[in-house]
């Protein structure tokens, strides 16, 4: 490095994900603290966070059994590979993942993020069909609007333009069901909306261009890093029947949707639909520690591992698969959501929240409001050439107010900690009232 040059100072190293570093970084909004419902800023304000971080901190900051788990963990020992070898802590989170798992959904491979899990699950799907004599299925379904992380096989089955369209082809052998929003039939729904099980015929015509070369569909059970977008009633039924009837897998991405999020383990439970796989992360350690999984029926398992010659069955780990760390973090949050019936306090608040976010209907440039457990997406009209300035502003109202929301788009997504009370949804609606009305022309 040339000794003259100027050295950047404390923000511009960091160049920051998913973020418009050029506008951040001239005024930025920095958190330096968390607790419980809320984040602190650099100057000591309170920041209600009505997120929970990232879709992930379902069980709230700061918790102390997570932080005091780690740190025996880190004082025992810091790391151990899990390649030919093992260590206790890791197999304990596998067997405490699977029992929260949908049934037979109990082989539990680790990875480090949600975009790790995306990418594990896809390779296992072709590794299975290979295994079992059906080599040619090499195809993987996405859909539109999907989001399965940025790993080049999470982008190439995901169907988020803007998160492709700087990277090229990306991988071959993909295509994509439509997407499942129609909002002149399914706006302002509560819960599954009643129109829209047909989007999955379309499936059909895939099965009918493609034949017996499609290995898995990849969906989210409820979309959520698009916008909140909620699975039409019998849609997924239809897919999972579509699925069976041409002997492909059937991927649920519950990183967003496990671990509580719409008032059970994970939304299969709440949608009454089980895949062959899941993939996880974000909840999974309430972001103490990164962490993904990958849960896998047995019967796909059994013919990777049993199936395949003496030596290693699957080609494919991660350094950190399993890490003490991460394995101390992801117990202690599955136990927090046991002794503390994290997803029943969803449940239990899932009305309030629904009837908050759906008073929000009449406000200016409001076109849709779409709930389920507690997750909200609120959509706004966007501004004659400038699309998604009305979110971004309104996000920075309540910010400066004190409340943190999500937006994509012209859509604000909210998905609070799910140990959140009446009192702290109040604040987030009326906050994000105030600002919506702040910003109608």
């Amino acid at each position: 490095m040339n000794e003259l040059a100027p050295r950047p100072n404390n923000l511009d190293a960091f160049w920051m994900p998913f973020s418009n570093n050029r506008s951040y970084k001239g005024a930025p909004r920095l958190l330096t603290r968390a607790e419980g419902m809320f984040y602190y800023s650099n100057d000591n304000r309170e920041i209600l966070d009505g997120t929970a971080g990232l879709w992930c901190v379902n069980a709230g900051h700061g918790r102390r059994e997570i932080t005091e788990a780690i740190q025996r963990q880190a004082a025992t020992m810091d790391f151990a590979p899990t390649f030919q070898m093992g260590h206790p802590i890791a197999f304990a989170a596998a067997a405490k993942v699977a029992e929260r798992t949908p049934q037979g959904l109990d082989r539990v491979f680790f990875t480090n993020s949600g975009s790790e899990s995306a990418d594990t699950a896809l390779k296992i799907a072709l590794a299975y069909q290979r295994a079992r004599g059906e080599a040619q299925r090499v195809r993987l379904i996405g859909r539109e609007r999907g989001y399965h992380g940025v790993g080049f096989g999470g982008l190439s089955v995901g169907g988020i333009g803007a998160n492709r369209k700087q990277f090229g082809a990306l991988l071959p052998y993909v295509d994509h069901l439509p997407a499942t929003h129609a909002p002149q039939h399914q706006a302002f729904s509560r819960g599954q909306p009643d129109y829209g099980a047909h989007f999955a015929d379309a499936l059909e015509a895939l099965v009918a261009l493609h034949g017996d070369t499609i290995a898995a569909v990849i969906v989210e059970p409820l979309a959520g890093s698009t916008g909140v977008l909620v699975p039409p009633k019998g849609y997924l039924e239809r897919l999972r029947a579509i699925c069976d009837k041409y002997d492909s897998l059937l991927i649920f991405d519950e990183v967003i949707t496990g671990f509580g999020r719409l008032g059970t383990n994970f939304g299969a439970e709440r949608l009454g639909v089980t895949p062959d796989i899941i993939t996880m992360a974000k909840g999974l350690t309430n972001a103490a520690v990164p962490m993904g999984a990958v849960a896998v029926h047995d019967r796909i398992y059994r013919t990777i591992v049993d199936g395949a010659p003496e030596g290693i069955e699957l080609f494919h780990g991660y350094t950190y698969s399993g890490h003490p760390l991460a394995a101390a973090a992801a117990i202690a949050a599955c136990d927090l959501h046991v002794a503390e019936d994290l997803p029943g306090r969803a449940r239990a608040i899932e009305p309030d929240f629904e009837d908050a976010a759906h008073a929000l209907r009449g406000l200016p440039n409001v076109i849709d409001i779409r709930t389920m457990g507690l997750v909200a997406g609120i959509e706004l009209s966007p501004r004659a050439g400038k699309p998604s300035d009305r979110a971004m502003r309104v996000f920075h109202r309540c910010f400066d107010t004190g409340v943190l929301i999500r937006t994509t788009g012209d859509i604000i997504a909210l998905s609070p900690p799910l140990i959140v009370e009446k009192a702290h949804l109040d604040r987030l609606f009326g906050t994000l009232a105030d600002a919506i009305r702040a910003e109608a022309a």
